[in-house]
């Protein structure tokens, strides 16, 4: 992929997905902001690996739980752009930030399904508002989604919900951010052996046998699965895919 002189916005980049998005995106000539909430040295760690992989890397702290902050998050961007590229824009921005709650749904409190709901849909919503002045004309938007919006498994009720608004979300920002020639995609990952949700497929034998037996390819996902995906959606080869939802899960529950 020739993406060299590129910038992308990763949310959550300090560890997991996130931090595979990054590496990724920095093999491909990609530079990159990437935020962290509370884990600075982790994110220090990946600013140091991207950068030895030859790409300008930048770690800025974010919460997206918090849209009060978005504005000055913005302006720090702002001010990023200027000062380490000599830019006023970015060319990419991958929503993936986010947390894991396994609860029933009967059992579900109004506590966990507010901070769902702020991490993963509010979060989204309003943080792609505010950034989206300084996205390029041309540019791209990958949102995180999950393989539990096509197929339920007790107690994601309530994060399985909030991903479903966010591929009805993406497709009404394809929609919207067309005519600036701007793509939306939202990719859908399966069960993948990271630290979510406690790190409980990549732990427990038991769950992580589980997946295997439900998976077309007979194994559970790792990290290096998700992040190639997003590099590729971002890629000039896919200029015109928009407005879709890639399952990305290697055929689970097919």
């Amino acid at each position: 992929m020739n993406m060299d002189k590129r910038i992308a916005i990763v949310t959550g980049g300090s560890r997991g997905l996130g931090r595979n998005t990054v590496l990724n995106l920095a093999r491909a000539g990609v530079d990159v902001i990437l935020t962290y909430r509370t884990q600075a040295a982790e994110a220090a760690a990946v600013v140091a690996e991207a950068e030895r992989l030859g790409a300008r890397a930048l770690a800025l702290p974010l919460d997206v739980a918090d849209s009060a902050g978005f504005a000055a998050f913005a302006e720090r961007v702002r001010a990023a752009l200027l000062e380490h590229w000599q830019r006023d824009r970015f060319d990419f921005l991958v929503n993936n930030a986010g947390i894991g709650v396994h609860a029933g749904f009967a059992e579900t409190t109004e506590a966990q399904f507010d901070r769902l709901s702020a991490i993963h849909f509010k979060g989204v919503y309003f943080l792609t508002q505010a950034l989206l002045p300084l996205l390029a004309d041309g540019g791209r938007i990958v949102n995180v989604s999950s393989g539990l919006t096509r197929f339920a498994l007790p107690g994601y009720a309530a994060y399985a919900a909030m991903k479903g608004a966010v591929e009805v979300l993406t497709r009404y920002l394809a929609k919207e951010l067309g005519p600036r020639g701007i793509t939306v995609n939202a990719i859908a990952p399966g069960a993948i052996e990271t630290d979510f949700d406690g790190g409980a497929v990549r732990d427990d034998a038991r769950i992580n046998g589980f997946v295997a037996s439900v998976t077309a390819l007979g194994r559970v996902g790792v990290a290096d699965d998700i992040g190639p995906v997003v590099a590729q959606l971002l890629g000039d080869g896919n200029r015109w895919v928009t407005g879709q939802r890639i399952e990305v899960s290697g055929g689970m529950f097919l």
